[in-house]
């Protein structure tokens, strides 16, 4: 029975990811900073570990009491939503150490022994930002470019050891918490710029409109990264949502 130890799960698409893969037979490994608040469903084949992707002593930990996996998905990430100008470095650097550092720490408290094993999958989740230069992401884009980046120059360096590297690109999912937390964080670090008040407007008022449409889902996402973690002929890059395969579409 395939194991899989997925970060993030405490809402949206790592709950999700956890269930998709409970109910296609898997033990699956549900981390997060704190198991307390988990809404997982009971099963004998889920065990839910706590798991802060920027602390080195709790990765260790997490990854021990784990065992071996044959699939990781770096799901936990965190969102912001502001101008480069409004954007206080320190969380810019936050961003960075959940977005890009948590899940190159992960990769490499779980590779040794996928080499040994000469099998194993890594999945990344992404954004379906990277497909357009939209703005008031800029530094959370830059995040998960530099994941992108890293995957896909991993994937060539696993590939000698029998493991694979993928990518999953999200489109914008409302039923998950990135606005709360964006909205969140910009309210801790003063709102927007001043002299950027009307564009912002403008801009959230087309994000809201496209909202309208077709969007993601956290099934959508779910079914995506179980793809990327079975299916050895799947894509690099999987956009995962109607508007993400849309927008990949265009790019």
């Amino acid at each position: 029975m395939p194991t899989v130890l997925i970060t993030g799960c405490s809402t949206g698409f790592g709950r999700e990811t956890a269930i998709e893969f409970l109910d296609r037979g898997w033990t699956v490994i549900a981390t997060m900073r704190d198991p307390a608040t988990s809404t997982l469903p009971a099963s004998d084949r889920l065990r839910v570990l706590p798991l802060d992707v920027t602390d080195p002593d709790s990765i260790a930990t997490a990854v021990a009491a784990a065992g071996p996996v044959d699939v990781l998905v770096n799901n936990a990430g965190i969102g912001w939503l502001n101008a480069v100008e409004g954007t206080p470095m320190e969380t810019t650097r936050r961003l960075f150490d959940t977005n890009l550092f948590g899940a190159v720490a992960m990769m490499q408290a779980v590779l040794p022994a996928m080499r040994a094993q000469r099998a194993g999958v890594i999945v990344n989740v992404s954004s379906s930002s990277l497909y357009k230069p939209l703005p008031l992401l800029s530094v959370y884009r830059a995040s998960k470019a530099a994941l992108n980046a890293l995957t896909e120059s991993a994937a060539a360096e696993l590939a000698e050891f029998g493991i694979r590297a993928r990518i999953v690109m999200p489109g914008m999912a409302p039923s998950t918490r990135f606005g709360d937390s964006a909205r969140g964080q910009i309210q801790q670090a003063g709102g927007f710029p001043e002299a950027y008040a009307d564009f912002t407007q403008r801009t959230m008022a087309a994000m809201r409109a496209a909202a309208d449409g077709p969007v993601t889902t956290a099934k959508d996402v779910a079914e995506a990264v179980y793809r990327a973690a079975t299916d050895p002929d799947c894509p690099m890059i999987l956009p995962a949502g109607p508007d993400a395969i849309a927008w990949a579409a265009e790019a």
